[in-house]
C-alpha cells in the first residue's frame, strides 16, 4: 500500500489517461493500408491496441506489409480487394464481418487516387475510374458496414477527404469533386446515424510525403508553388494524419468533434 496519497493519485491519474486514449479490444477497418497515410494509420491503431484488418489490390505489397507487422508482433490481418470493384467491396465486408463476430468499431475510409490533367481533357472512363475510387467505393463500404458499426455500439467512420474539397488546385477539379462529395456526406451521415452512436467525421489533408504525389512533386516549379501556400514551407508527413486521425477522432473523448478537420501546415 502507498503511504504517498499523491503518488497514488498521480499512478490513478496516469492509468485514467492512458485508458482514455486506449483502443484496447477495438476492431477496425483501414481501406488502403499498405502505403502512405493508409499504413500510418494502421500501425498507429496496432499501437494502441486495436484489431485491425486492411486491403489492397497490390496481393505482393499486402504480403510484405502483413509479413513485416507479423515479424513486429502488430495483430493486423489483410485481404486483395480492388475497392472500385463492386462485388470486391462485398467480399471484403464478408471478411470482415467473419473475422470480427459481425462487429466494426472503427472503418477508415481510406482508399483514394487522382488523374491531374484539365477538366475539358478527361474522358468518360478516366472519369469514371475517379468517381468509383475516390467515391462510390466509399459510399458503399459506409452502406454494407453499418449494421457491423451499429452492433458495435461505439462506431466510428473517418473518411480521408482532401484540402482540394474546399479548394481550387491545379488540374484538380474532378479530384476536387470526389473530395467535396466526401465532405458532405460525412456532414450528413454524422446527423444521420448519430441515433446509433455512430460518429463520423473526415480528415483534409493538404500535400503529404506519399508515392501518390512523389512524380508530380518532383517538378520544382509545382513544389515552389505548394510551399508558397503552406506556411511551413514542406510536405507534411503521413503521421501527422494519422496521429489526429487515431489519437484523436477515435477517441471517446472526441464525441463532439464534427465533422471536418483540416490538415494543411498552418
Amino acid at each position: 500500500m502507498s503511504c504517498n496519497p499523491r503518488a497514488s493519485s498521480s499512478n490513478s491519474s496516469i492509468t485514467s489517461h492512458e485508458s482514455r486514449w486506449s483502443l484496447q479490444g477495438k476492431t477496425a477497418l483501414v481501406t488502403g493500408g499498405t502505403r502512405g497515410i493508409g499504413r500510418a494509420i494502421v500501425e498507429e491503431l496496432v499501437g494502441f491496441g486495436a484489431s485491425v484488418h486492411t486491403c489492397s489490390r497490390n496481393e505482393n505489397e499486402l504480403n510484405k506489409c502483413l509479413t513485416e507487422w507479423g515479424s513486429l508482433g502488430l495483430e493486423v490481418t489483410g485481404s486483395v480487394c480492388d475497392v472500385s470493384v463492386r462485388n470486391q467491396r462485398e467480399s471484403l465486408i464478408d471478411s470482415v464481418s467473419t473475422l470480427f463476430d459481425g462487429k466494426l468499431n472503427i472503418l477508415i475510409n481510406n482508399v483514394g487516387t487522382n488523374i491531374r490533367k484539365p477538366m475539358v481533357e478527361f474522358t468518360a472512363g478516366e472519369f469514371a475510374t475517379l468517381m468509383a475510387t475516390n467515391f462510390e467505393s466509399l459510399f458503399h463500404l459506409c452502406q454494407l458496414s453499418y449494421p457491423l458499426l451499429k452492433a458495435s455500439r461505439e462506431g466510428s467512420v473517418v473518411f480521408t477527404s482532401s484540402v482540394s474539397g474546399f479548394v481550387s488546385l491545379k488540374n484538380m477539379s474532378v479530384h476536387g469533386s470526389t473530395k467535396g462529395a466526401i465532405n458532405q456526406l460525412t456532414r450528413n451521415l454524422a446527423c444521420e446515424w448519430a441515433k446509433d452512436n455512430i460518429r463520423c467525421n473526415s480528415v483534409a489533408p493538404w500535400y503529404i510525403k506519399t508515392s501518390m504525389v512523389e512524380q508530380v512533386l518532383s517538378k520544382e516549379d509545382y513544389l515552389e508553388e505548394v510551399f508558397s501556400r503552406t506556411p511551413l514551407r514542406r510536405l507534411g508527413d503521413p503521421t501527422e494524419v494519422s496521429s489526429l486521425t487515431n489519437d484523436f477522432l477515435k477517441s471517446s473523448q472526441a464525441v463532439w468533434v464534427l465533422p471536418t478537420l483540416i490538415v494543411q501546415g498552418t
